[in-house]
């Protein structure tokens, strides 16, 4: 009985982390730039007076624009790997 358990336990092991390959360079290029267009909110935001039209009209747009679409975009989006082809034909050299 011990001996089934530890058999049943060392097939129960994965493999590997099933999001290992998800996460590419261009999720981390789209995250960084969304990163840079909150900055980029932020400091419209602290242009001028509280009642300028950087604080009040354009730095929500942006803000607005960087957490609704950007951010959600640069982490759910997968890209397309792209496929080589061999021109090489096996057999010819």
């Amino acid at each position: 009985m011990a001996q089934a358990r530890k058999i049943i336990k060392e097939q129960k092991k994965p493999a590997g982390s099933p999001f290992k390959d998800y996460w590419t360079k261009q999720n981390y290029m789209a995250l960084i730039f969304s990163f840079l267009v909150l900055i980029i909110g932020f400091v419209f935001m602290s242009m001028g007076s509280w009642d300028s039209m950087a604080s009040l009209s354009i730095s929500p747009v942006i803000l607005l624009i960087a957490y609704l679409f950007l951010i959600p975009l640069s982490i759910f989006f997968k890209y397309p790997f792209k496929t080589k082809l061999n021109s090489s034909v096996p057999g010819k050299d």
